[in-house]
């Protein structure tokens, strides 16, 4: 029983959940509780990033403890109650509670991401990462457009009923491979052939510092790029002049379509031998042409800069992610993507505020300016943070 294809199908269910409401919440928040002002939209996705900064180590530290699919399913199990319990408050100090609490148990989720890394050979990864980065892609196309129907054509706090039916899946899948495989076998091995050398000696000190560089890199990067996603169908829908929501989600999506070319292209590559198309420079340049097309007031320029930034992050994030797997072995992946994802998140939380300002100050477009400006900073300190360690060889 190969147990990879569950733990991907598992994550995507995490992704649909988390996607669903993401481009909407300004709508949500004003239908729901009647609050209209850009900037608490931007001071709740500052919190929910806050709260999986937080509660990601901790879990990360309890799986040295137990096995992650053990974990997950009482994670999970009390993320779908509070799920419910969001669909039924209508406080909204009490939503803000009960959500939060809600995003803390179900970040758990992310530690399947290392778990899989772990469970695969060493050249797999770049393979694995792709996969994974096109599963939380349309994972997202899933959810941007479940959230639209609702808020289309019912009461948008139903999307807590399908977050909860999501949640009961993923304890399935979790109790399916807890049944049908010991623990053992759900562990990934050691992989003592591997020697984690690199260019100062392979010394764990080393290690660590090459992670933090590469975490400050990502925050930048993540930063830059989740500026543009909270008001992104506002933005759509006053440049477009189509206020239909579903479309907007469609549109929101269409990153995914790239990721999904990015990943074939990237495979053709890999079986003649090649490397990737594109440095990490190169394709920050195409991202930052991306947004630039997609401040501009044309509908049909949004949809090519919107394409261009598609296929940049999808080729940014594989590449990142790569660096950060080559740093360590199995044993390590946990906790060094803890740090890394503490630091994206930190990227995401100040975006989020720094979203709402902008949009309340400058109007729709100015967060597509400020994350191109953002995405050129990166390319220009990427040479100084850059993780570059020595191929990893075998003993």
């Amino acid at each position: 029983m190969r147990q990879k294809p569950l733990l991907m199908g598992l994550t995507a269910l995490a992704v649909v959940s988390d996607a669903m409401l993401l481009p909407f919440y300004p709508q949500f928040f004003a239908e729901r509780f009647g609050v209209n002002d850009p900037q608490h939209v931007g001071a709740y996705l500052a919190a929910m990033c806050l709260t999986v900064m937080f509660a990601l180590p901790l879990w990360a530290r309890l799986v040295r403890h137990m096995p992650l699919l053990q974990l997950l399913v009482f994670t999970q199990l009390a993320a779908g109650l509070l799920c419910l319990y969001c669909y039924w408050t209508t406080s909204l100090a009490g939503f803000w509670l009960l959500s939060l609490a809600m995003i803390a148990f179900k970040g758990s989720y992310l530690l399947v991401y290392p778990y899989l890394i772990g469970l695969s050979e060493e050249g797999e990864h770049a393979a694995t990462v792709g996969l994974l980065s096109v599963i939380v892609h349309f994972g997202g196309i899933a959810g941007a457009l479940l959230g639209g129907l609702l808020l289309q054509g019912a009461d948008g706090g139903q999307v807590f009923l399908l977050m909860a039916a999501g949640d009961a899946l993923q304890i399935a899948i979790c109790l399916y491979l807890l049944w049908r495989q010991p623990l053992a076998a759900l562990t990934p091995a050691a992989k003592p052939a591997v020697a984690t050398a690199v260019a100062t000696g392979g010394d764990d000190g080393g290690r660590l510092r090459r992670v933090y560089r590469l975490a400050g890199l990502m925050l930048l990067f993540y930063f830059s790029a989740y500026l543009v996603r909270a008001f992104f169908a506002l933005h759509w829908q006053a440049v477009s002049g189509i206020g239909d929501s579903r479309l907007a989600a469609a549109v929101f999506a269409l990153p995914a379509l790239l990721a999904l070319a990015g990943l074939w292209h990237n495979r053709q590559r890999a079986h003649r031998g090649l490397e990737p198309l594109g440095s990490l420079p190169v394709m920050l340049l195409i991202g930052t042409a991306g947004l630039l097309l997609q401040a501009l007031p044309d509908a049909a320029l949004l949809l090519l800069g919107r394409c261009l930034f598609g296929w940049a992050m999808f080729q940014l994030t594989v590449q990142l992610d790569v660096q950060l797997f080559r740093l360590g072995t199995a044993q390590s992946y946990a906790a060094d993507y803890s740090k890394i994802n503490f630091c994206q998140n930190l990227g995401v939380l100040a975006a989020s505020y720094a979203a709402g300002a902008l949009v309340a100050g400058q109007g729709l477009a100015m967060p597509f300016l400020v994350a191109a400006a953002g995405f050129v900073l990166t390319a220009l300190l990427y040479p100084l943070l850059a993780v570059t360690p020595r191929k990893l060889v075998t003993a």
